[in-house]
């Protein structure tokens, strides 16, 4: 796909603006639970749209550790690149 960090970090932005009901600004340490107040239920319709955004598979194990915006940026650029 060769897409840059940058682009990646973009589109999550864009996939989590409907999400975003309190208008938080985002930034790379933006924290999914904290900072957006997100529940289980709207972490994963985020997970499924960026799921079919990227056309890839973010592990189940792998979620809890994705907290923050940037980590979620990282760890799709990782599967992304293989």
């Amino acid at each position: 796909m060769g897409l840059s960090k940058d682009v990646i970090y973009d589109r999550i932005c864009q996939l989590i603006e409907p999400f975003n009901k309190k208008s938080v600004p985002l930034t790379p340490q933006t924290t999914f639970a904290n900072d957006l107040d997100f529940d289980s239920l709207t972490v994963m319709d985020l997970v499924a749209a960026i799921e079919d955004e990227f056309d890839i598979v973010l592990p189940l194990n792998m979620l809890p550790d994705l907290e923050t915006i940037q980590q979620v940026t990282d760890a799709v650029e990782k599967i992304i690149k293989g």
